[in-house]
């Protein structure tokens, strides 16, 4: 182990780090932005409900490194031209958006259909019932679902380095092309992504409980 090379390369691993987080975050933020939408488009208007289960079927069902190609070498024949970084963004958050709008489709159905009726008895609105009974308790259940779906976006992220984005593994690669040393460079790659993806876990196991006590809280009240 080349202790020397490690020290030397933190600079470059800590400068992709950043840019790691900015895509996969942006493209995490797309995604659950996009999924949430595409889930109450498909509570609210039956007609969406075929092309809602097209996008997912399209999107869940063929690789990332696919729809990457596509978006980054494809768009650009049809007058479209994308930066590296404005490619994996929207491409990995419209890949991403199809998992996350099957995240809330499931918690919205995990709300016990009693509480719905009981709120609409009373006379609340549909929107009222979405808002204050149907949202709150979905979104608690989703929360564990939603992190782990992040961490995988995040890891997803390492695909970009294919179309030249300098996010992790593409500075891995480059510092083994410019040492010849694959220990140490991938060792480092494989550490981050471990500790990214743990530290997001506990961030998402914090906020689950927090909202936990939360509603506990407001049922003692």
């Amino acid at each position: 182990m080349d202790w020397q090379l490690l020290i030397e390369i933190l600079p470059a691993f800590a400068e992709a780090t950043g840019m790691t987080l900015l895509v996969s975050c942006a493209a995490a933020v797309l995604g659950i932005a996009g999924g949430f939408v595409l889930n109450m488009a498909r509570e609210f208007w039956k007609g969406f409900r075929p092309a809602y289960g097209v996008f997912v079927w399209l999107f869940r069902g063929t690789p990332f490194l696919i729809q990457l190609f596509i978006f980054y070498y494809g768009f650009p024949q049809i007058g479209i031209r994308l930066s590296p970084i404005a490619a994996t963004v929207i491409g990995l958050g419209l890949y991403a958006s199809a998992y996350f709008a099957e995240i809330f489709r499931l918690s919205w159905q995990g709300v016990p259909a009693g509480q719905l009726e009981a709120a609409r008895v009373f006379g609340l609105t549909r929107w009222q019932v979405l808002r204050h009974v149907q949202a709150p308790q979905a979104l608690r259940l989703a929360l564990p679902m939603l992190t782990n779906q992040f961490i995988l976006v995040l890891k997803e992220s390492s695909v970009a380095s294919i179309i030249t984005v300098p996010e992790l593994t593409m500075t891995a690669g480059t510092v083994v092309a410019e040492t010849f040393s694959y220990v140490e460079p991938y060792l480092l790659l494989g550490l981050i992504y471990w500790l990214l993806a743990a530290t997001f876990s506990r961030l998402g196991l914090l906020v689950e409980r927090s909202l936990g006590a939360s509603s506990s809280a407001l049922a003692r009240n």
